[in-house]
């Protein structure tokens, strides 16, 4: 499968170690350009790329720079992009770092926000791992320890495609909802960071209040 990989951060990279390894043509792409990426691009055989070229040609395409730079991505970012593709949005909404976001803090949900900006419908995923379980933690399906991942999103296609696609990556996925649902696996509810198998994730993301914590408003 192609994939582009769009931030270069620790969750951004740490994909481009696993995908490469299972054997995906992986392009990535960080803000700072593809010279900064050699080292990545010689450890995994990952193409560096501009963001403006990081969906060409791909199928799944993952989003994962701070919420504050999703304004600041190249216009017609996927008119490349495979028929079909799916796009992934790791995005968190810090208000310490990001910034006061009117919109959320009103109760938009992040995805969906980042939505309204990329132009393109998202799948929420991956934003509440800790990036080196995506190295540490794959374990094989069936498995009783294997960790669940939760994934909302509208596009029942493209959430198909996220959550075959993070079965081979070595987890387990809970489908939880659509993106206006999505605020059950945002920062500091009980889902977020949990390590658990999918029983306990489908639990957690059930016990999730809709009303932002303090520590997550600005």
């Amino acid at each position: 499968m192609k994939i582009g990989i769009i931030g270069a951060g620790e969750i951004g990279g740490n994909l481009t170690r696993r995908l490469t390894a299972l054997g995906h043509d992986v392009s990535v792409a960080n803000s700072r350009g593809p010279h900064t990426l050699t080292a990545l691009a010689e450890e995994t055989g990952a193409t560096p790329v501009t963001a403006a070229d990081a969906a060409r040609g791909a199928e799944v395409v993952v989003v994962t720079v701070p919420l504050k730079s999703i304004p600041d991505l190249p216009s017609g970012l996927f008119d490349e992009a495979a028929d079909g593709f799916a796009v992934i949005d790791t995005g968190n909404y810090y208000p310490q770092r990001d910034g006061k976001i009117e919109a959320i803090e009103n109760g938009l949900t992040e995805s969906r926000w980042t939505e309204q900006h990329v132009g393109h419908a998202v799948i929420k995923a991956f934003n509440g791992t800790y990036a080196a379980d995506i190295l540490d933690k794959p374990l094989p399906a069936g498995d009783p320890d294997r960790m669940a991942l939760p994934v909302a999103g509208d596009d029942q296609a493209a959430k198909r495609t996220v959550r075959d696609l993070i079965d081979a990556i070595g987890f387990d996925t809970v489908d939880a909802g659509g993106i206006d649902e999505s605020w059950r696996q945002q920062p500091d509810t009980p889902v977020y960071g949990l390590r658990a198998g999918t029983a306990e994730v489908t639990k957690a993301l059930a016990a999730a209040s809709p009303e932002r914590p303090d520590t997550f408003k600005a």
